[in-house]
């Protein structure tokens, strides 16, 4: 199965994204943190474009392909790469389970984004007036949709596992050490 999560920074994606991979026991990939490293190469003259989607798309295939469940971190702000994710499950045979993170909360919205500190080395996250600008295409189907103002990361991690298991997929727990 192949997990998506998409929605405008300082949302809640990463915290539930991360909380999520781990009740799975999933393959996690963030898409901020590929767009970073290639920064970081120093090989690109302009800005990365889509080049860490197309590095994360692959690298979710590949994980996929080995029967592991893959969640994405990522904004997926476009109808483009929205597509590019269906791709991927079709081609893996796996199901795509979208989830779009918001915050309805504006001012709550506005705090996160303006009082968090970057946890990928050399990457600043976004100001406020960078995210209001962000463009967001709206989504041509809805896809399962968390508020993080009114539901807890927990609260969300739990949402969505009951969103999967009747759809029968086999999610097994995380290992234990024994």
């Amino acid at each position: 199965m192949l997990i998506v999560f998409s929605g405008l920074p300082g949302t809640g994606k990463t915290t539930i994204a991360k909380a999520l991979s781990h009740r799975l026991g999933a393959f996690y990939v963030r898409v901020d943190t590929i767009e970073q490293a290639i920064r970081n190469a120093g090989v690109l003259a302009n800005d990365v474009g889509r080049s860490g989607y197309d590095v994360a798309n692959e690298i979710a295939l590949s994980n996929l392909c080995l029967g592991n469940v893959v969640v994405i971190d990522c904004v997926n702000p476009v109808a483009e790469s929205r597509r590019a994710w269906a791709d991927i499950a079709s081609r893996a045979g796996v199901s795509l389970f979208n989830v779009l993170v918001v915050c309805s909360d504006v001012l709550e919205h506005r705090r996160r984004v303006e009082t968090r500190v970057g946890d990928i080395a050399g990457l600043t996250p976004p100001g406020w007036q960078s995210v209001l600008g962000h463009d967001f295409e709206a989504w041509s189907e809805a896809p399962f949709t968390l508020d993080s103002a009114v539901v807890s990361a927990e609260q969300a991690v739990e949402r969505i596992v009951g969103q999967l298991l009747p759809t029968k997929q086999c999610i097994m727990p995380p290992m234990t050490n024994v």
